[in-house]
């Protein structure tokens, strides 16, 4: 299986925190799966913790290489900018990575870099594959809950993800 190719200070491991979450699902096409990823309108039907998507150019709602859009998640008004995006292909995962950030001081600057990737494997089955690794304050308050609020988040825009693509499918 294919991995996440990650910024040098953003590497796993070295962050204030980090998730990761993949659901591989029988039955869907990797472009049924990007049709929704990649249209950030459809983000909130099958996400709630996704809101307020704004394109900084009016380019949207479909990301692109180098879009520059903000959203609210977590309560926070996250600006991001995609850094990966490579569409479907023939033998080759699907990939979309974003660099966000939140405005603020010591106690509420935070910088993430998000990343998907979206990858067919043998027996007509499709993985879904999520992580995102995040520094700063509200970074480490994140980490330190129990149950973690973004690894749950993340869970539910999988499996919301896979069950819009499988609708489109129909």
């Amino acid at each position: 299986m294919h991995y996440i190719f990650w910024p040098a200070a953003y590497l796993p491991g070295t962050t204030d925190n980090y998730v990761s979450n993949d659901i591989i699902v029988a039955g869907l096409t990797v472009d049924a799966v990007w049709t929704q990823l990649s249209n950030t309108s459809a983000w909130p039907g099958y996400y709630s913790n996704a809101t307020d998507i704004v394109f900084h150019d009016g380019s949207g709602p479909h990301l692109s290489e180098g879009a520059r859009f903000r959203f609210t998640t977590f309560g926070f008004l996250v600006e991001a900018l995609v850094t990966e995006y490579v569409p479907p292909a023939a033998g080759m995962p699907a990939r979309v990575a974003w660099h966000g950030w939140v405005e603020g001081d010591a106690e509420g600057r935070l910088d993430v870099h998000h990343a998907w990737l979206i990858e067919e494997l043998p027996g007509n089955r499709v993985r879904i594959l999520t992580q995102e690794t995040q520094n700063g304050q509200p970074a480490r308050e994140l980490a330190g809950a129990t149950p973690n609020p973004m690894l749950n988040a993340h869970q539910a825009w999988l499996d919301g993800l896979a069950a819009a693509a499988r609708q489109s499918q129909t």
